[in-house]
């Protein structure tokens, strides 16, 4: 993942390095982002990232005008622990990139 964000050891966290995680949270700097391009040949496209489970929302949003002209056709099909199925059609751009967050 591009983002590289700090973890807290559970038994040896400083009061200090709690609170810097802390804030980072406070201001918007969370580990559960990134980007995919969605297939050209295809009508789905897997997302592989360890923090997917079946109660996860994830939140896609278009990074290109070829992406935002394919909104209406983008839904999230299937999920699984550790990934889930981007439904869509086939639409044929050079790249169909997408921002997304997974939530719970």
């Amino acid at each position: 993942m591009a983002n590289q964000f700090r973890r807290l050891q559970p038994q040896f966290a400083t009061t200090r390095e709690i609170a810097e995680i802390t804030n980072q949270v406070l201001n918007g700097k969370l580990n559960c982002t990134g980007t995919i391009n969605l297939e050209t040949t295809g009508t789905e496209t897997t997302l592989y990232n360890e923090r997917i489970s079946y109660d996860s929302v994830i939140l896609l949003v278009p990074r290109s005008a070829d992406a935002a002209g394919e909104t209406d056709h983008v839904y999230i099909k299937s999920k699984a622990i550790g990934s889930c199925v981007i439904g869509h059609r086939q639409h044929g751009h050079a790249v169909c990139q997408w921002d997304y967050v997974i939530i719970g």
